[in-house]
């Protein structure tokens, strides 16, 4: 696989999960609404998690939330399934640029 494709792609789903924490942050209610942290270029997917799910999620850096059907196998892997969303976990050199910049541990 193409390195430039792959740090693309994660990028991306940084972009969207950047945009979910913030989200998060400013809504104050407990069960928000998140635009799915796919890779997939123009997804407007809605995923629902619960607070405690969301926190579950964002404990690991490399880890996102994508609906159902939107999981790359090219640069993660499902770690859990639910009904509404999977967790994927990042490897390669996406999972290490998505750790480095995840914004819980402060790195931008």
């Amino acid at each position: 696989m193409d390195e430039t494709w792959e740090l693309r792609l994660a990028k991306n789903e940084r972009f969207f999960r950047d945009a979910n924490e913030a989200a998060e942050h400013e809504s104050g209610r407990s069960d928000p609404n998140f635009v799915c942290e796919c890779s997939r270029r123009g997804c407007i997917a809605r995923v629902s998690l619960t607070r405690p799910e969301y926190e579950h999620v964002r404990a690991d850096g490399r880890r996102f939330f994508v609906a159902p059907g939107h999981e790359n196998p090219l640069v993660e892997v499902v770690v859990e399934q639910h009904e509404s969303y999977s967790v994927v976990e990042k490897i390669g050199i996406a999972g290490r640029y998505v750790d480095r910049h995840n914004p819980r541990d402060g790195a931008r």
